[in-house]
């Protein structure tokens, strides 16, 4: 996917506006033509900036995404039934679902392997984790929590942030490079001092690393989206927070704890919502090695 990361910066703030409508309506139909004025194009024009920015068509993107939300929910919450899934995750129905699956993995969602699929890209993202800490992560049994892992229920209200968004943020050092420019810009618009944040939508035990989207983020009302400098207004949501003070591995070992250990047990299932790294302080304050962070897993009662 390396044609994603050409294009004119000019249309960043534009490619903004499209991913962030496509994310806001992902259970609606969405037609080209919609997206397209979102970010103030032609279709034409539009169709040839996206696919020359993102890599894919916006139909394959759009498509990638509900498949990808249709796995995080056969993972977390197993009980719900394939037609369920289907409507919340944007398909017209359950057979349209089971085709488009089929067609993108191999079998029909009702046979899938989906713990081999989470173990095979988990494997994928331990990798890249070891690579940046010199480390081999081990991953320890749901039952074991060593580390001493406590969950916080945290109801937020609705948040405003600015944003820049990372392609392939487990590759280099991107997403350091993001956090400077989005800092510095921060600082001039004297905005610096609100709550940091990290997230993606996407889930790297359920996506390919080279497909995620990172976005450095900082809570702010009062300001203009310009280029890669992106907007966007989360809703008030229901968080499950770990407090956490340590390095990359603890982060991911929190992770694996919160979703294999404590939300099968907790009567709750992931809500549509990313996950959040909310700094305490700014990023990276305490040097690329120590992070001292809450890791917040949005969540909503156990749906039928």
């Amino acid at each position: 996917m390396s044609t994603r990361r050409t294009g004119g910066a000019a249309y960043l703030d534009r490619l903004n506006l499209a991913i962030d409508y496509v994310m806001a309506h992902l259970e609606e139909p969405l037609r080209l033509a919609d997206v397209a004025a979102a970010a103030n194009l032609s279709p034409f024009h539009f169709h040839r900036v996206f696919q020359a920015l993102i890599g894919e068509t916006l139909a394959a993107f759009v498509r990638r995404l509900r498949l990808e939300r249709a796995l995080v929910m056969m993972a977390h919450a197993p009980g719900t039934s394939l037609s369920t899934i289907a409507l919340r995750c944007g398909f017209s129905s359950s057979s349209d679902f089971s085709r488009v699956f089929k067609r993108r993995y191999g079998a029909a969602p009702s046979r899938f392997d989906i713990a081999g699929w989470r173990e095979a890209h988990g494997g994928e993202l331990q990798e890249r984790v070891s690579e940046a800490t010199g480390s081999r992560l081990v991953v320890l049994p749901p039952v074991e929590n060593p580390d001493g892992f406590e969950v916080k229920i945290r109801k937020l209200p609705p948040r405003t942030v600015a944003y820049i968004r990372v392609l392939d943020p487990y590759h280099g050092d991107a997403v350091v490079r993001a956090t400077e420019r989005l800092v510095a810009w921060a600082e001039r618009h004297s905005l610096a001092d609100g709550q940091w944040l990290g997230y993606q939508w996407d889930n790297p035990e359920i996506t390919s690393l080279e497909d995620c989207l990172y976005h450095v983020a900082v809570e702010a009302e009062d300001f203009e989206p310009e280029g890669e400098i992106g907007r966007y207004r989360f809703p008030a949501m229901t968080v499950a927070q770990v407090e956490l003070r340590g390095g990359l591995d603890l982060e991911l070992r929190a992770l694996y704890w919160l979703y294999g250990a404590w939300l099968p047990r907790s009567g709750y299932v992931p809500d549509d919502q990313p996950g959040f790294e909310a700094w305490i302080g700014r990023p990276f304050s305490h040097g690329m090695e120590h992070f001292e962070i809450y890791a917040q897993l949005p969540i909503t009662r156990g749906r039928p």
